[in-house]
């Protein structure tokens, strides 16, 4: 992964900073990591060749980070690349929600090879509509790139959401991972995994209305291929 480091100033005047991009040292890492804790249902890995769960690994200096705070105390969040930097005063609550689906596409789970895409391209803070049309872009062009190298593609958006499938129950289980220390960290990361799930859950039922959305913003684009078609026709 590029350079990405989230900076964040606390109204306390506390500073802290987090380099997504930084590996995790695998000495002395936290019960609550080993795969088979709160092992995700849908989950392929064995204790015996990961004993660590890689996503809970990722969320690592995240937990750290953020373990005495509230989720719903403000930051002034910057977050820096190599190609710009953004700032927003918001919810810690939100700025955990980017960065831990930013870390945790970034991981090794099984189930979230087709978001490491998106890592890559990180768009810090996105709304809904702006993660939506990065997901389907993105799962329509892995799809290019597979028919260019001759292997089957789905033409449609059916394994996109049987995708998110698979990522309600990975969701669902490091909820109970983080759940289980919540006493100790604080609530901050289980409401953030909350606000993921969240979208996880409602995309497979409802990325066709989402997409309806979208579409005015492709009426112009639309129409003018209509009239190349019809004049050529």
């Amino acid at each position: 992964m590029a350079k990405l480091v989230y900076r964040f100033s606390f109204p306390d005047g506390r500073a802290e900073s987090l380099d997504a991009g930084a590996g995790v040292a695998q000495a002395g890492l936290p019960a609550w990591t080993e795969l088979g804790f709160h092992q995700c249902g849908n989950c392929p890995l064995s204790a015996a060749e990961t004993p660590h769960c890689p996503m809970a690994v990722r969320l690592v200096p995240l937990v750290a980070l953020f373990e005495k705070v509230r989720s719903y105390d403000d930051v002034t969040a910057q977050v820096e690349s190599d190609e710009r930097t953004v700032t927003r005063r918001t919810s810690v609550q939100k700025v955990l929600r980017s960065l831990m689906g930013l870390l945790s596409a970034s991981s090794d789970c099984p189930h979230i090879e087709f978001l490491k895409p998106m890592a890559h391209y990180h768009l810090p803070f996105s709304s809904r509509e702006e993660t939506v049309y990065r997901v389907v872009s993105t799962y329509l062009l892995a799809q290019y790139f597979l028919r260019q190298q001759g292997k089957p593609a789905d033409a449609g958006l059916e394994g996109l959401k049987a995708h998110y499938r698979e990522l309600q129950q990975v969701n669902q289980g490091m909820a109970a991972r983080l759940g289980a220390i919540r006493d100790e960290q604080g609530d901050s990361s289980v409401n953030a995994l909350v606000l993921l799930d969240l979208f996880a859950h409602s995309l497979p039922d409802s990325i066709d209305a989402d997409l309806e959305e979208l579409m005015p913003a492709f009426q112009e684009f639309l129409k003018m291929n209509y009239d190349r078609s019809t004049d050529h026709g």
